[in-house]
């Protein structure tokens, strides 16, 4: 059994981290860390896991060693603390923002501030398997990656990765559920403000951006132009992402990257029906799901092609995907763990 400890596991990504793994066939949980519930059940915060676990929240300075630690901090934390963290765990997995960009001069451009950590940047690996599983499962340190990030990047890295554009330019909109903003309760979250909501919250200037241009830009230069929309749901995310055809690529030429990369992936689904209400990706069929639903539609009289990725942002786009990659590093079944198929309807 691997060992495994939770550190800030008393939020909506280290909740469920923790649901997660204590369904999983190959881990034993040994901690779950929150500093302000110490001392209490989990089940007191996470209310889904009665009679699933009797464990209590301990300090992280209680910590004892174990084989895998997930990190599911508040951005900013992470990289204050890796230093005291590392030793206790032969693997990390931040599930933050910390150590996802490689250089180290993004952060103030991004995040507003410099990195307090950089010489760990290159340490850590990029954690989305279908993009790095052979460093993944080579790694020590493993960065998770942004919900909006992760969806448009799966969404587009057969189009890019197989030059099939006229031009390395993409025009995303990314809508995203509640829980994307964590559990911290603030205007924007506050339900008579969020309920019946469709609000533009960054149509420019997404952190993620830089996620995206770092992973699909192949040593080219790459323009991406990224907008973010909150919408009423609770979990999911919807990328609807524009790119242009080089002349002469017809859509079964764009099936056929498709295929070429995700037709052998467990959690990559191409949805492309011909009718029905489902026949393109849909957040809510896949929420407490590790998959990503990816689908494209070419312009009838035109070189556009509009390519829709769909995942649920605490399951692919954060905890999920931490325990796939988990998968690979510990040499256990890459699915292990995540089996679960979703619920419909829901």
């Amino acid at each position: 059994m691997i060992t495994v400890g939770i550190v800030g596991a008393s939020g909506y990504t280290g909740g469920e981290t923790l649901r997660i793994l204590l369904r999983h066939p190959g881990v034993e949980v040994l901690q779950a860390t929150s500093e302000s519930n110490a001392g209490h059940f989990v089940y007191t915060i996470h209310p889904n896991l009665r009679k699933q676990t009797q464990l209590k929240f301990t300090s992280v300075n209680d910590l004892k060693p174990c084989d895998v630690l997930f990190l599911c901090l508040p951005h900013g934390s992470a990289m204050r603390q890796i230093g005291q963290l590392e030793g206790l765990a032969q693997t990390i997995i931040d599930l933050s923002a910390d150590f996802r960009l490689r250089n180290p001069d993004e952060y103030p451009i991004w995040y507003g501030h410099p990195h307090e950590a950089p010489q760990y940047l290159d340490r850590f690996v990029y954690g989305i398997p279908e993009l790095h599983r052979k460093a993944i499962s080579q790694a020590r340190f493993i960065t998770g990656a942004g919900c909006l990030a992760t969806a448009s990047i799966l969404g587009l890295l057969p189009v890019f990765k197989h030059d099939i554009l006229a031009r390395r330019e993409v025009f995303i909109e990314a809508k995203v559920g509640s829980s994307a903003a964590g559990d911290t309760p603030q205007l924007s979250t506050h339900h008579p403000e969020r309920s019946g909501s469709v609000r533009s919250f960054q149509p420019t200037g997404h952190r993620h951006t830089a996620e995206i241009v770092q992973e699909l830009g192949f040593g080219q230069r790459l323009s991406v132009h990224f907008s973010a929309t909150a919408i009423e749901a609770v979990r999911g995310v919807l990328a609807t992402c524009h790119v242009f055809l080089k002349d002469g690529i017809e859509e079964k030429d764009v099936w056929k990257v498709y295929r070429s990369e995700y037709g052998d992936e467990p959690f990559m689904r191409i949805v492309k029906e011909r009718q029905g209400i489902y026949r393109y990706p849909e957040p809510k069929i896949l929420a407490g799901t590790n998959f990503c639903d990816v689908g494209f539609e070419k312009e009838a009289r035109g070189a556009r092609l509009v390519v829709m990725a769909a995942l649920d942002n605490l399951g692919k786009g954060a905890a999920g995907n931490g325990v796939q990659a988990m998968n690979l590093s510990c040499g256990l079944p890459e699915t292990a763990g995540l089996d679960f198929p979703g619920l419909h309807p829901i």
